[in-house]
């Protein structure tokens, strides 16, 4: 620990230099992008009858509690569109392990690289959260998978009992991972502050959406984006800073003060001691 501590010391006290963490964080966010607007397109775009505050039938899935609301989600047996919300379900819940391996990398790189540069031991620690998300998550998808399978023929999986965890672990840390950006963000100037705090600010509807799913669940994907829209424009001008003007985003070196010249002063006149000549 000593030496870990001694490492994180020698991080703070290095010269400002571009980190290539910003560029890891665009290339992941990009792929977010681009394949989460992919999957959403995958998993299935209306319900039967689930109510209107979860916002998409994939959320009303995750914080489902009983029977009751799978049929809600899916139909029942009569429903023609059932099977076809199954397979859809199904479908993007095997691929949404893609999409949490690239938003893990994307946070974890995001926080890495404000830490770079704004060298705040917290951050470097709340790189982690991400991660636990992602974990969170792949065991959720697990138990959902399961849940599935065991509501399509027409059985009940206990696995219903321990979803409610994973699920609010996940948005949790999620939050946690967008407020460790915000406190990034508002350190690298003003304007940045102002950025970072509408970060923080919008976590809050997370809480709601936790507690109360069935009318809040809707907020989460502004709760969530929020934060990741703001990592990826910043790594975006980060990124163009270290590749074309060799700059970090911030650069808290200030200049050593110029030394002022100090007026010659004229020498003191001797005293002379005696008679004048």
């Amino acid at each position: 620990m000593t030496a870990f501590a001694a490492w994180l010391d020698a991080q703070r006290l290095r010269p400002a230099a571009p980190t290539r963490w910003w560029i890891a964080t665009l290339l992941f966010g990009i792929g977010v992008l681009l394949f989460g607007s992919l999957l959403g397109g995958v998993f299935p775009q209306s319900a039967y009858a689930m109510k209107a505050g979860y916002g998409a039938p994939v959320l009303a899935f995750e914080f489902a509690r009983g029977q009751a609301d799978l049929v809600a989600i899916f139909g029942p047996d009569s429903d023609p569109m059932q099977v076809a919300r199954l397979a859809a379900m199904r479908s993007g819940n095997e691929q949404d392990y893609i999409y949490m391996l690239l938003y893990a990398g994307f946070l974890t790189s995001g926080v890495l690289a404000l830490w770079r540069e704004t060298r705040l031991r917290p951050l470097f620690v709340a790189a982690a959260l991400p991660v636990l998300a992602a974990l969170c998550d792949a065991y959720e998808n697990w138990l959902l998978l399961d849940i599935q399978a065991a509501y399509t023929v027409g059985d009940y999986s206990p696995m219903m009992a321990s979803l409610p965890y994973p699920v609010a672990a996940k948005f949790l840390l999620l939050a946690l991972t967008n407020v460790a950006i915000g406190i990034g963000l508002a350190q690298i100037g003003r304007w940045w502050a102002l950025v970072g705090t509408l970060v923080i600010v919008a976590c809050i509807p997370t809480l709601m959406a936790v507690v109360a799913p069935e009318n809040f669940g809707w907020t989460l994907l502004a709760a969530t984006g929020g934060g990741w829209v703001a990592l990826l424009g910043t790594a975006a001008i980060a990124s163009w800073r270290a590749l074309v003007h060799k700059r970090p985003l911030v650069d808290f070196e200030m200049a050593a003060p110029r030394a002022q010249p100090v007026a010659a002063q004229a020498a003191p006149a001797r005293k002379l001691f005696g008679r004048r000549r």
